[in-house]
C-alpha cells in the first residue's frame, strides 16, 4: 500500500524545506523528498543555497575578507601582525563544517516538526502522484493531495568552455579550490562571478571577469553600479565588458580561452576558469509526460501569481519558476502556498524582493532604480548620503559606497532604496520593511536612529530626498 500525504514536496532547497516545515507546522501531513547527497554519499538536505552556494561562498567571502585585513588594513588601527599567511584547506575546510552543521540542522527541524524526509528522485506522474526512485533503484509510487515542485536550478554550461572539473569548473568547483590559482578567470560579471571572483583576488590570485554585455551589473542602479565598477577594479578585479567568449582550450594544467571584444578576437591564459554565467530550472525527469503540468522552452514551470501551476493542487516555487533565483524569494513562496492550500488569502509581493551582492562593498537594492522609474515617466526626488561622511563608517575604517533613497516627486512615497557600502543587505532590509508599509521619505526621516550606527546613512539619505539633510550639503532645488 502506498503512502498518502497532505502535501508532497519535492526538493528540500530554501524553498522546498521551508514549505515542507510550515505545512506540518499547519496541521498538514508532509512528506519531502531530496536526492542530494555530500562527499559521504549522506542524504543533504538545504538545497544548493546550502550545499554549494549562498553559505559555503559566505564563508569563503568572510574569511578571505578577514585575511585581507589583517595583511593590508590592520596597520591603520595600530595593530602589528607581521606575516600573514592563508592555509586554504583549513578556509575550505571550515566552509565544509558550516555546511554540515547547517544542513543536519534541516534534518533536526524536520524531525521536530513532523516532516517525513524522502531520499530519492522525486517524479510527478499524473492524478497528483509522486514517484520516488530511491538510491537502490526501488520505485514507491506516493499519492498526495497536494504537490510543491521545488526542484531548484543548477548552472548553466556554455559550448565555448565546457566545465572538466579540473582546470575549467562552474560554481561548485571555485568553492573547492585547494591552492589559490595564480591566474583566475571568470566567465560572467554577475553574483556569483564577482563574488567568487572576490573571494580568491583577497587571497592573491590575478583576477580576470569576461563579461558579454557591454553594460556592468545591469539590474543596479545607475549610480550604484558605476560606484561597484570602479571599486571592484581598484581591487584588483580586471572586468572587461563587451568580451564574449568564443572558445577554450586546455593544455595541461592550464586553458587558453579566446573572446572577441571592440578590438577583435583576443586570447588570454588562465590556471583555472570559473564558469558563471547564470543558472536554469531542473524541471528534468521531474514531470510525466501525463502530468498535466507545462513548462516554457527554457524548463521554466508555468504558474499564477500564487505558484499554482496548471493542474489544480500542484504549485511550483522557487528556481523554476520565473522571477528572480533568489533564497529568499523561494523560501517565501514555500509560505505562501502552503498557507493557500489552507484556506488563507496569503499574498506576496514581488516587487519588494531584495538583491544582495556579498562583494565588499557589499551592494544591495530593493525597489526600482532610477533609470527604470525615468523610463516609466514616473517624477523622483532622490536623496544619497556618503558613507565617507557617516562617523560609524569612519571609526571601522569602512568609507566606501553610499545610500540612495528614490521617492515619488508627487506623493512622496519611497520607491527604491540601493546602498552600496558596510551592511548594505541589512540597511537595504530596512529599506523593504519601511516600503511594505508605504513610508514616504518624511517618514523616514522623522523617525529617530540611534548614534552613531550605519543605518543613520538611509536616515539622512531619505531627509535628502526633500532637501533637509543634517550631515551632507543638500543638492538645491532645480
Amino acid at each position: 500500500m502506498s503512502q498518502k500525504f497532505d502535501v508532497v514536496v519535492i526538493g528540500a532547497g530554501p524553498g522546498g524545506y521551508v514549505a515542507a516545515i510550515k505545512a506540518a507546522q499547519l496541521g498538514l501531513s508532509t512528506a519531502c523528498i531530496e536526492k542530494y547527497t555530500d562527499k559521504e554519499g549522506k542524504l543533504a538536505l538545504g538545497g544548493t543555497c546550502l550545499n554549494v552556494g549562498c553559505i559555503p561562498s559566505k564563508a569563503l567571502l568572510d574569511s578571505s575578507w578577514k585575511y585581507h585585513e589583517a595583511k593590508d588594513a590592520f596597520a591603520i588601527h595600530g595593530i602589528t601582525t607581521g606575516d600573514v599567511n592563508m592555509d586554504v584547506p583549513a578556509m575550505v575546510g571550515r566552509k565544509a563544517n558550516i555546511v554540515k552543521n547547517l544542513t543536519s540542522g534541516v534534518a533536526t527541524l524536520f524531525k521536530a516538526n513532523g516532516v517525513t524526509s524522502l531520499q530519492g528522485h522525486g517524479k510527478l506522474l499524473a492524478g497528483k502522484r509522486v514517484e520516488l526512485t530511491k538510491p537502490d533503484g526501488s520505485v514507491e509510487i506516493i499519492e498526495a493531495e497536494n504537490v510543491i515542485l521545488a526542484s531548484g536550478s543548477r548552472p548553466i554550461d556554455i559550448p565555448p568552455a565546457p566545465v572538466d572539473n579540473n582546470v575549467i569548473v562552474d560554481s561548485t568547483g571555485a568553492l573547492e579550490f585547494q591552492t589559490v590559482p595564480k591566474r583566475l578567470g571568470v566567465i560572467g560579471a554577475g553574483v556569483i562571478g564577482l563574488e567568487l571572483g572576490s573571494v580568491w583576488s583577497r587571497l592573491g590570485a590575478q583576477v580576470t571577469v569576461l563579461e558579454a554585455l557591454d553594460t556592468f551589473l545591469m539590474a543596479a542602479d545607475t549610480a550604484v553600479s558605476k560606484e561597484a565598477y570602479k571599486t571592484l577594479t581598484k581591487q584588483g578585479l580586471d572586468i572587461k565588458l563587451g568580451a564574449r567568449v568564443t572558445g577554450s582550450k586546455v593544455n595541461g594544467d592550464e586553458v587558453v580561452v579566446t573572446y572577441t571584444d571592440a578590438n577583435g578576437e583576443q586570447t588570454i591564459t588562465f590556471d583555472k576558469l570559473i564558469v558563471a554565467v547564470g543558472r536554469r530550472p531542473v524541471t528534468t525527469e521531474l514531470l510525466a509526460a501525463d502530468s498535466g503540468v507545462t513548462i516554457d522552452e527554457r524548463g521554466f514551470v508555468f504558474v499564477d501569481d500564487h505558484c499554482a501551476t496548471s493542474v489544480p493542487g500542484v504549485y511550483a516555487i522557487g528556481d523554476v519558476v520565473r522571477g528572480m533565483m533568489l533564497a529568499h524569494k523561494a523560501s517565501e513562496e514555500g509560505i505562501m502556498v502552503v498557507e493557500r492550500i489552507k484556506g488563507h488569502k496569503t499574498e506576496m509581493n514581488y516587487d519588494l524582493i531584495p538583491s544582495v551582492i556579498y562583494t565588499h562593498p557589499e551592494i544591495a537594492w530593493v525597489g526600482k532604480t532610477e533609470q527604470a522609474l525615468k523610463a516609466e515617466g514616473v517624477e523622483v526626488n532622490v536623496g544619497t548620503f556618503p558613507f565617507a561622511a557617516s562617523g560609524r563608517a569612519m571609526a571601522a575604517n569602512d568609507t566606501g559606497g553610499f545610500v540612495k533613497v528614490i521617492a515619488d516627486a508627487k506623493t512622496d512615497r519611497v520607491l527604491g532604496v540601493h546602498v552600496i557600502g558596510p551592511s548594505a543587505a541589512e540597511l537595504v532590509q530596512q529599506g523593504a520593511i519601511g516600503m511594505e508599509f508605504g513610508t514616504s521619505a518624511e517618514d523616514l526621516g522623522m523617525m529617530v536612529f540611534s548614534h552613531p550606527t550605519l543605518s543613520e546613512a538611509l536616515h539622512e539619505a531619505a531627509l535628502a530626498v526633500n532637501g533637509g539633510a543634517i550631515h551632507v550639503a543638500n543638492r538645491k532645488k532645480r
